[in-house]
């Protein structure tokens, strides 16, 4: 490999965020030049071995232009690569004078191309600046401990006791709509007005058998420690005697107030597991709110919190007629490791 080779390869792995095929494939062949097996470099990059000797051979037969996709037949490009890499630059790299983020045809107007080409280099890229997702990473100092904790109850639950997930669903309003609904017809949706009356709110308290499904819930107008310190008196109710019972919920502060841990040293069958902060996605009974919400809130219309809080009774009752649990497949290590992968991609797009 020439100084010049190995300087260029440099600046193309180092590149902050665009041409993230590029980067890898010049990091690969940066890794072989040193002199590592094709079984090591995988192991350091994290990909196959397969990759590793693809571009490896391809950099011995054609240098540099051989990291680069290979021409495909048909009709040759009118687009050179060079204005290709210079839309995936400017895509990524910066954004439009007085606004937020690209659109087809501010790029274009940056670019010279059209609108359709550039919607066509952004789609072979994979690449939706109009988009953008949320996330939020957990800052708890127990993290790791907590997620083995938990994951270890989903996969390996205790011999002798019941595993609940619980948490409340707060402020489900009961909501009128103002207008009736048109029906359903063929051709043509069900169609709702956007606006209605608002009548009061109630939250939903459910603790879910992780092993069988099974729901234990009710309803109450508050969600203080004095309604979630009723709402343990009732799972102690509904749960044989026999059993030790884990409980599964987040942080929220009446878990953990005074009340709650003096009759907690009176119920010593009872153990809390709290989840890491920011991390309601490891608790299950998440996914059965979003059930309850796609069956019975999302199209709701209640004239009185009573009438809602009645159908939120008896769908509770129909669940239970045909529970299904969510089994739950990933270990604790396979949990880390995804993370571990999504924040080494944060800091490869960062620098």
């Amino acid at each position: 490999m020439t100084i010049g080779e190995r300087e260029q390869l440099g600046r193309w792995a180092r590149r902050r965020k665009s041409s993230q095929a590029l980067a890898l494939r010049s990091r690969i062949v940066l890794e072989c030049a040193d002199g590592h097996t094709n079984k090591v470099v995988a192991a350091r990059l994290g990909i196959s071995q397969p990759t590793v000797g693809k571009w490896r051979s391809r950099f011995v037969e054609h240098r540099l232009d051989g990291l680069v996709d290979e021409p495909r037949p048909g009709r040759p490009a009118t687009i050179t690569p060079e204005q290709v890499e210079d839309v995936l630059v400017a895509t990524l790299e910066s954004t439009p004078e007085h606004a937020t983020h690209w659109s087809r045809t501010k790029m274009a107007e940056k670019s010279g191309l059209s609108p359709s080409t550039i919607g066509r280099i952004w789609k072979a890229f994979g690449l939706q600046p109009h988009r953008a997702d949320g996330f939020k990473l957990s800052n708890d100092p127990l993290f790791v401990e907590k997620v083995y904790d938990i994951v270890g109850l989903y996969l390996d639950p205790p011999e002798s006791a019941v595993v609940l997930s619980v948490d409340e669903k707060s402020q489900v309003q009961a909501l009128a709509r103002s207008q009736p609904a048109f029906p359903m017809m063929p051709g043509m949706p069900e169609r709702r007005t956007h606006d209605y009356v608002r009548h009061g709110t109630t939250t939903l308290f459910a603790a879910m058998n992780v092993a069988d499904g099974t729901l234990i819930s009710a309803t109450h107008r508050r969600h203080r420690a004095t309604e979630f310190k009723k709402f343990l008196a009732t799972i102690d109710q509904n749960v044989p005697a026999g059993l030790d019972v884990h409980v599964i919920c987040d942080n929220y502060g009446t878990h953990k107030h005074p009340t709650i841990k003096k009759w907690l040293t009176a119920h010593p069958r009872f153990q809390m597991h709290f989840t890491p902060t920011y991390s309601s996605w490891i608790n299950q009974v998440e996914r059965l709110f979003a059930e309850v919400t796609r069956d019975l809130l999302q199209r709701s219309d209640h004239r009185s919190v009573q009438a809602l809080e009645k159908d939120l009774r008896e769908w509770a009752k129909a669940w239970n007629k045909n529970p299904k649990p969510f089994i739950w497949t990933k270990t604790a290590e396979e949990i880390l490791a995804s993370l571990g992968r999504f924040l080494q991609r944060i800091k490869d797009g960062g620098h």
